[in-house]
């Protein structure tokens, strides 16, 4: 139990901020799109096309965040300190994002600086979560347990470059959301916004990937010594592959494989991740058994987990399937 238990929550709070950043990632990169349209009937068009879900997504960042302070309480104790401000510039952004959602609607006709507290919150959540991850990649000093290093440790050149390609990546997911799912002159605009984007989430994960190894040698050893060379091959060879998946979906004006090709270039990148840094939670000092709480719990959270998680995967599933379908000029569900 002592080594199965923290093993299962690692997967739990793996799967829960996988879910966070492709489901909220596309609504955060429809704020971060917001700009570059000044059409009022597009920006309208770009918010309906999230209005059913975009609250719903942001469940996912709840599990994660506390199924991590309950299954490994010593490892919370250590990254939010480490972590503190980027956490809490995350979490004022995505308020001003969710008050923006709403009031935007409220203030018609004179709503700009809701439509500036709706973009402006959306990138700079994107670039905060960036910033946590690099901070959290980058490493946290760690004496006795317990974080001892600075309040700005987590501010370094690779925590920008981080915070700079998820501002990316949720643009990207955004517009292809959008070319999946509106209709219109907008469409034609998600597809070109998507091309530009792929480029650039390419380089920022080359230079991700490059960068990691020759800071890190664990990272290095993990990647590039036989026989994991071989093994892990297919990560970026799958990478890009979906890569291809997204560009051939825009040039031939397919509905859904760009967005499919976004969401698994974002799983395999999270999977090099995991692989970079398992089974380090504190990188790269502490690991997910040196962070477990008490076994029991962690059992007692655990059955909370299974009881509930189902009826959340299909109440998201039931509203994804109730509101498909495209978003026209003048339709929503406001």
């Amino acid at each position: 139990m002592e080594f199965w238990l923290p093993a299962i929550w690692a997967a739990v709070i793996g799967v829960a901020v996988s879910l966070y950043v492709i489901l909220d990632g596309f609504d955060l990169g429809i704020g971060i799109l917001f700009p570059f349209t000044k059409d009022e009937s597009e920006r309208d068009q770009m918010m309906n096309s999230v209005a059913p879900f975009w609250d719903g997504n942001e469940t996912w960042l709840i599990l994660g965040g506390g199924g991590l302070f309950v299954a490994f309480p010593a490892a919370y104790a250590v990254i939010m300190p480490a972590l503190y401000l980027p956490v809490l510039l995350m979490l004022l952004a995505l308020v001003f994002r969710g008050v923006a959602f709403e009031f935007r609607w409220i203030a018609k006709p004179d709503h700009r600086f809701w439509d500036a507290a709706f973009a402006g919150g959306s990138a700079l959540a994107a670039f905060s979560q960036g910033l946590i991850l690099g901070g959290l990649l980058d490493g946290i000093t760690v004496t006795d347990g317990r974080f001892s290093g600075g309040p700005l440790d987590w501010l370094s050149p690779f925590s920008i470059l981080c915070g700079c390609a998820m501002v990316a990546g949720y643009a990207l997911l955004g517009a292809t959301w959008l070319n999946m799912r509106v209709a219109g002159h907008l469409e034609a605009k998600a597809r070109g916004w998507a091309k530009g984007l792929l480029v650039a989430v390419l380089v920022f994960m080359v230079a991700v990937s490059l960068w990691t190894p020759l800071l890190y040698e664990r990272i290095a050893e993990r990647w590039f010594t036989l026989p994991n060379l071989f093994y892990l091959a297919p990560v970026p060879i799958l990478t890009l592959l979906c890569a291809l998946m997204v560009w051939t979906g825009l040039e031939k004006d397919q509905p859904a494989s760009p967005f499919v090709g976004t969401v698994g270039m974002f799983l395999l990148g999270f999977a090099g991740l995991a692989i970079s840094n398992f089974p380090y939670l504190v990188p790269p000092s502490l690991t997910v058994w040196d962070t477990a709480g008490a076994p029991e719990s962690q059992v007692f959270m655990l059955i909370g987990v299974v009881a509930l998680l189902p009826l959340i995967l299909a109440y998201t599933a039931f509203m994804y399937w109730t509101f498909r379908g495209r978003v026209r000029a003048g339709e929503g569900y406001h």
